[in-house]
């Protein structure tokens, strides 16, 4: 798996670009690369999965918990994780999950 970010001042989010396989093997590498731009500074995501060939479960609730931290954060359940160029079989998960209902799925056409 591999992790590129850079942050937009325009959008006051973070872009993440995610590459490889996310699982249980090295989804805590995924947490702490989120956790510690939020701790550099709080802002909306967006995880371009362009290149996301497969995640698990685990990397599942890693995002889950990074939406969780963005929203706390931000007070009032403001702030989102918008999730972009999901492969159709990855797509699939989220929907099956209901995690479609939670993350701003961006479908591209």
């Amino acid at each position: 798996m591999n992790i590129a970010h850079r942050y937009n001042s325009a959008t006051n989010s973070w872009e993440v670009s995610l590459s490889g396989e996310v699982d249980v093997y090295n989804a805590p590498q995924l947490k702490d690369a989120l956790h510690s731009l939020l701790d550099e500074k709080v802002a909306d995501m967006i995880i371009d999965c362009k290149e996301l060939k497969y995640i698990d479960s685990t990397g599942l609730g890693v995002l889950i918990g990074v939406l969780k931290r963005i929203k706390d954060n931000n007070g009032n359940d403001s702030g989102n994780i918008t999730i972009t160029n999901l492969k159709p079989y990855i797509e699939k998960i989220f929907k099956i999950t209901g995690l479609d209902k939670i993350f701003l799925i961006e479908v591209q056409e």
